[in-house]
């Protein structure tokens, strides 16, 4: 039986499992390249996601300027597809990792901020 995500520890191996596979991805892992630190990148990401499931650690960023920067350097070329290819592999990441409120609540958030941010790269063209 899997274990709902609870620690930093359970979303740093969602994180790390979900960008090999993006990585990997013919249609996604161009949009990566250009990260230079991954220990530094996937560290991060772990705090964002800490931050948005458990709402008690403190993330310092801004998702979508940094969504909109990347569109901008592959010329406008994110779209509706490389969002469905984002969540399909978060989703899946989830379903092979853990089970519960928690995992239920990573995929919602995933949702949302997938719309959110397709909407406003858009926009910010």
């Amino acid at each position: 039986m899997k274990k709902d995500i609870k620690t930093r520890a359970d979303v740093f191996l969602l994180v790390t499992s979900f960008y090999k596979k993006v990585r990997k991805d013919e249609t996604l892992g161009a949009f990566f390249e250009n990260i230079k630190d991954w220990d530094e990148h996937l560290d991060r990401l772990t705090t964002f996601w800490e931050s948005s499931l458990f709402l008690k650690t403190k993330y310092f960023g801004n998702p979508l300027e940094a969504h909109v920067k990347v569109d901008k350097s592959h010329q406008n070329n994110i779209s509706e597809l490389h969002f469905g290819l984002w969540l399909n592999l978060w989703f899946e990441t989830i379903t092979e990792l853990f089970e519960g409120e928690n995992a239920e609540n990573a995929k919602r958030r995933a949702r949302k901020m997938g719309t959110f941010l397709y909407l406003n790269i858009f926009q910010a063209r």
